[in-house]
């Protein structure tokens, strides 16, 4: 039975943080490994970790002084861990009691080109009250479209459809990246497109997770003025072209930069407009709306 170690990452997350951990404590897989980080939280939640490590003499307890970002605060605690396969696990979030159990076995169906395994999830308010699930479905129940499994690298560049916080990684496939690139403000696009080029993501029809939607979160500040998402957001793509090996690959990038662009005139980001405009410019895909579009707003 292969070990699944949890990198539990919080930053001032004390009023979602024993739900969380709870959460941790009711999953039916036996063999967990938990790493507890705190990212220099400014709440008390530093405490309730204390407590909780205290009471659970397994997990492993890692107090940051200073605030690294999250890519950075992972890759220190992915480094105290052993496990087979990695869960980063926001503390604001929750876990179902089956979720480990229902992902080791689908990478033990999917075999060992199989990088990471993702599921659907529920969307909460600050209160805990359902919102919707992360994928659309019709009144069956079925998915429009299905999530993508396999070879997934052009279905990551063009669009975003896999919910983060469901993530099963493989260690392998981790350490072959290097971990996180810690020069960025966020993890999950990165991971996907640099994963995505030589392993097989898969998708289990399942809810496994509870994701809270809240101001603080980071999904909900992208492409704010001034903010770093969409900074990161073009490193990534031009990562992304160094990896294109196809002309359908590149035009998947295309639809990626292109959107990108209307968010960031959408919200007059024109620094990150002039790059990301560069960037189509590079991939001969500039059209007359892109010219026309940019010389307004950009």
């Amino acid at each position: 039975m292969p070990l699944v170690s949890i990198i539990a990452l919080c930053y001032n997350h004390a009023r979602f943080l024993e739900a969380a951990l709870d959460s941790i404590l009711a999953q039916t897989y036996p063999h967990l490994e938990v790493v507890l980080v705190d990212d220099a939280s400014t709440d008390g939640s530093a405490d309730i970790l204390r407590r909780y490590a205290a009471q659970n003499p397994g997990w492993q307890l890692l107090l940051l002084p200073e605030n690294q970002n999250n890519c950075r605060a992972f890759n220190r605690g992915l480094a105290l861990s052993r496990g087979e396969f990695i869960i980063d696990f926001a503390t604001d979030d929750v876990l179902l009691p089956e979720r480990i159990t229902q992902q080791v076995a689908a990478f033990a169906q999917a075999g060992p080109r199989c990088g990471m395994v993702y599921t659907d999830a529920e969307l909460l308010d600050e209160s805990g009250r359902f919102v919707r699930h992360y994928y659309r479905r019709d009144a069956r129940g079925n998915l429009h479209p299905r999530p993508a499994s396999g070879l997934v690298f052009a279905d990551v560049l063009a669009r975003y459809f896999i919910s983060t916080p469901t993530m099963l990684m493989r260690r392998a496939t981790l350490e072959a990246l290097g971990g996180y690139d810690e020069t960025l403000s966020y993890e999950d696009f990165d991971f996907w497109v640099r994963a995505s080029r030589d392993w097989e993501f898969q998708f289990l029809d399942t809810i496994t997770t509870c994701k809270r939607l809240h101001p603080s979160s980071m999904s909900q500040r992208a492409y704010r003025r001034h903010d770093p998402y969409l900074a990161s957001t073009i490193q990534v793509c031009r990562k992304a072209l160094a990896l294109c090996r196809t002309p359908e690959e590149r035009a998947a990038l295309v639809v990626r930069v292109r959107w990108e662009l209307r968010q960031a005139l959408r919200h007059r980001s024109r620094p990150e407009a002039r790059e990301l405009y560069q960037l189509l410019s590079e991939l001969d895909a500039v059209s007359p709306l892109d010219w026309v579009a940019f010389k307004v707003l950009g």
